[in-house]
């Protein structure tokens, strides 16, 4: 019993995850200005990085967990970077 509730909350998730993920890459093409941009791909990323998760509860296999750590971790230092640029015009001081 506890199996199939599983499998259908993270197809459920899943289904969710697609369509914001979806909204997110269109706020990201169709953004007004560079702000909209950067925001769109913030929320890409932590919607991929929820998908790996979910998948990975779905499967059992750890590897996926370990590839949502390192989606986190580069998408962090992605949004830091565009956004330092965006407010200053330069990454590197």
């Amino acid at each position: 019993m506890s199996a199939t509730i599983i499998l259908w909350s993270a197809t459920i998730a899943q289904a969710a995850l697609a369509v914001a993920m979806w909204l997110a890459t269109v706020r990201m093409i169709k953004g007004p200005r560079a702000q909209d941009r950067v925001l769109g791909l913030d929320t890409l990323y932590i919607n991929s990085m929820l998908m790996l998760l979910v998948f990975g509860i779905r499967t059992g296999n750890s590897v996926y967990f370990e590839a949502s750590l390192v989606i986190g971790l580069l998408g962090f230092v992605a949004t830091v970077a565009l956004a330092k640029f965006l407010m200053r015009g330069e990454v590197i001081e």
